[in-house]
């Protein structure tokens, strides 16, 4: 009796399983086939990416063995063609190296060119910040102290990344500027921060005591003029 119920059940199932196949079946299919094809085209684009990389991986190396040949013109044109045509992370390098090629020929559109990456949007707070730098090193030796400090003064924060480099900077324009004692106090931050680099730290040392001895000494006071002795009667 046992037996019979059983079957009765799997025959009952076995019907039930047929007509769900029968509605549904063919979207089964179908969604199977999308989830292989989804994978395979994702696979697909995961080679390709892999190939661009590579490409703009050997294009870069290109470039870059052109900048340390010394030609200077060459490498820039290569670079810029990596920004046009490379995946995204070459393309960031490479505005970054054009730039730099670019300020051994022409300084002004080289600061142009890091003031443009500094704004840009699309490119991450960190790489805009080393723009910044970049500018305002190439900026240090003509610009007012103003502008470099305007520059600068947004990176100087107590946990910034790039707060050493912008105080030694701002240090370094201060100095040229005459400002010596603005010169000592920004060097005199970098060594106060327990986080500063030891090259940077060593090179503070130096700076802050060339800006130490640069401010005038201060004036004598004016020795106190004796009283007169009284008069013999």
């Amino acid at each position: 009796m046992a037996d019979i119920f059983h079957e009765i059940d799997e025959d009952l199932r076995r019907e039930r399983f047929n007509r769900l196949w029968t509605r549904y079946g063919s979207y089964l299919i179908g969604l199977a086939v999308l989830v292989v094809i989804a994978v395979a085209g994702w696979r697909g684009y995961e080679w390709w990416r892999l190939q661009q990389d590579q490409a703009a991986g050997a294009q870069f190396e290109t470039a870059l063995q052109l900048a340390v040949g010394g030609k200077a013109t060459e490498a820039e044109a290569a670079f810029q063609q990596i920004e046009k045509e490379g995946t995204p992370g070459y393309r960031v390098l490479a505005r970054f190296r054009a730039a730099t090629e670019l300020a051994k020929t022409d300084r002004a559109a080289a600061i142009a060119d890091y003031d443009a990456i500094a704004k840009d949007p699309a490119i991450s707070p960190l790489m805009q910040n080393v723009a910044q730098v970049r500018a305002a090193l190439l900026l240090v030796d003509t610009a007012p102290l103003a502008d470099i400090e305007s520059r600068l003064k947004p990176l100087d924060t107590p946990t910034g990344a790039f707060r050493h480099s912008a105080r030694e900077i701002v240090g370094l324009a201060q100095y040229k500027a005459g400002d010596y004692k603005a010169a000592t106090d920004s060097f005199t931050a970098i060594l106060n921060d327990g986080e500063t680099p030891p090259g940077l730290r060593r090179r503070a040392e130096l700076l802050r005591t060339l800006a130490a001895a640069s401010m005038p000494m201060p004036a004598p006071t004016p020795a106190a003029t004796p009283a007169a002795a009284p008069a013999v009667q």
